[in-house]
């Protein structure tokens, strides 16, 4: 739910223009989960809890369309982006063979440099409170994204495109959805050294299976949760 006290944007020269900084805001609030899936979203409720005018809203509101964050409904207006379980599973199906492929790439074509540079984000990932609590995995976009860097770090232009670009930001969401079942965290972070050790030793073969694997594994994890969400009886029985 939207905080209807949040501080409202403040426009300057130096500063990001309205519609990008309230474009992020609400890019962020669908994400993280803060407006839910499947929600109907109000312009009048947005310009109001974020002090813009209609114009630069709509603007943003048309980005995240873009992004399919956002889908037009026919006489209903946009609503966030709900995934069946069968287009979620095509999601990660897509994600397990094509980030596998941008792992192998990696394992190639990424520099010494950047290599220590994904370490220090997993040493960051580690230090992180929410993850030293078990609550959940270290949910940072971009640079400090350990997926992101690989795949920026496979060198192929296209490939980056459709992973970094149309799918991100609904992979996030869900990633983010799913992150906080129990041990999945720490599974998570173990799996992610031992795709990194991969890629360092150059070993492309090993670390397409690794990452294949891994996301193979989260896939598992967002079925389980939606067969219990379809069958809570199970729950009470203690199966898994």
């Amino acid at each position: 739910m939207l905080d209807a006290a949040e501080p409202k944007l403040v426009f300057s020269e130096d500063s990001e223009t309205l519609s990008e900084n309230v474009f992020r805001r609400i890019q962020a609030a669908i994400v993280k989960g803060e407006i839910a899936p499947g929600s109907k979203i109000s312009e009048p409720e947005l310009a109001r809890v974020y002090g813009i005018s209609r114009g630069p809203l709509r603007e943003a509101i048309h980005r995240l369309e873009g992004q399919r964050l956002l889908v037009r409904v026919p006489h209903v207006g946009a609503r966030v982006v709900s995934l069946s379980h069968a287009e979620l599973i095509e999601l990660y199906e897509i994600r397990e063979s094509l980030e596998g492929m941008a792992c192998r790439l990696a394992a190639q074509r990424m520099t010494v440099e950047q290599i220590d540079e994904l370490r220090g984000v997993l040493d960051t990932h580690e230090q992180d409170a929410a993850f030293q609590a078990g609550l959940g995995y270290y949910q940072q976009e971009g640079d400090y994204d350990f997926h992101y860097r690989i795949i920026q770090g496979s060198g192929n232009g296209t490939l980056t495109q459709m992973l970094c670009g149309e799918l991100y930001q609904r992979v996030r969401m869900y990633r983010i959805q799913f992150s906080a079942t129990p041990n999945r965290p720490r599974q998570a972070f173990a799996e992610h050294h031992r795709i990194l050790d991969a890629i360092a030793d150059r070993d492309g073969e090993l670390a397409e299976l690794l990452m294949r694997r891994h996301i193979g594994a989260s896939r598992r994890n967002v079925e389980r949760h939606m067969a219990d969400a379809s069958h809570p009886h199970n729950n009470e029985r203690g199966e898994s």
